[in-house]
């Protein structure tokens, strides 16, 4: 008796989840301009891993090898990840809490980007860490803070129950943020110059801090916060941000580690010299 229960149960739970990804699917091939933001990305995301294997075919030094790594996994992650909101399984569509602009409508939330930001975004600062030789223990301290963001982001997008409280994460995630700016501002530009890395650093800095600081103007100008915009144009905006902030930033730092492999453990053998003078 009990498991003729259960089993109408379990049947009941798993048409509405399948339900739910195949209207988003529906929602995003009804929508051109919506579709059209997430494949040009999938192009893109697979052009630069191409051209990026290419690129770093010559790099040998175990230092350099590791920055080229780091850099390589943003575009395969991205790649999985527009995938998976192309195909409506990282969307879903959330009611808007009382107060929201579209309070009471379903909104169709791309909650998969902030899983893309949580791990490619850590791949972007540790090959900015590694090439300005930053100290290993700020290095995890600014990458942590930069997955509180992501998480608390993604806390923001996906809470129903209160506007106020969506507002208070995306407050938190600011916050996250904010360790990671001043990191990039403030103390890794001194590691860049001991290091000799300081001219693309400060050049990567900028793009990078330039278009960071867009997410979270999108968010609050987005369906997510004042719903200013469209689902399409908040879609399209992160995605010309992807572009930017991962793979020409991924591009540049990629062809200045080809062309001066040599400079990139500069710091770390003169290090070691004089390691080994004092112990003498």
């Amino acid at each position: 008796m009990m498991e003729c229960v259960a089993i109408p149960a379990l049947a009941e739970v798993s048409v509405p989840l399948q339900t739910d990804q195949a209207d988003a699917l529906n929602r995003i091939r009804d929508d051109a301009a919506l579709s059209a933001s997430l494949w040009v990305n999938i192009a893109l995301a697979g052009f630069s891993t191409l051209l990026f294997v290419y690129m770093g075919r010559n790099v040998r030094d175990a230092r350099a090898k590791l920055i080229w790594g780091a850099t390589l996994m943003i575009p395969l992650v991205s790649i999985s990840s527009y995938l998976g909101l192309v195909s409506g399984l990282t969307v879903g569509l959330i009611e808007m809490p009382p107060g929201h602009p579209l309070g009471g409508e379903e909104v169709l939330s791309q909650w998969g980007r902030y899983l893309t930001w949580a791990l490619s975004t850590p791949m972007i600062l540790l090959a900015l860490g590694l090439l300005a030789d930053v100290d290993t223990a700020d290095l995890f301290v600014v990458i942590t803070a930069d997955v509180g963001m992501c998480v608390t982001g993604l806390a923001a997008a996906l809470t129903t129950s209160s506007y106020g409280l969506r507002w208070a994460f995306y407050l938190v995630s600011c916050a996250f943020f904010a360790v990671v700016l001043y990191a990039l501002l403030v103390e890794w530009p001194s590691d860049a110059a001991d290091a000799g890395t300081d001219e693309i650093f400060s050049t990567l800095r900028v793009l990078t801090v330039g278009l960071w600081l867009g997410y979270p103007v999108v968010w609050a100008a987005g369906v997510e916060g004042f719903a200013l915009v469209s689902v399409a144009a908040t879609s399209w905006a992160y995605s010309a941000l992807d572009v930017l902030a991962k793979y020409v930033f991924a591009y540049l730092l990629l062809r200045w580690v080809a062309s001066n492999e040599s400079v990139i453990p500069r710091r770390s053998a003169s290090e070691a010299s004089a390691a080994a003078t004092a112990d003498d």
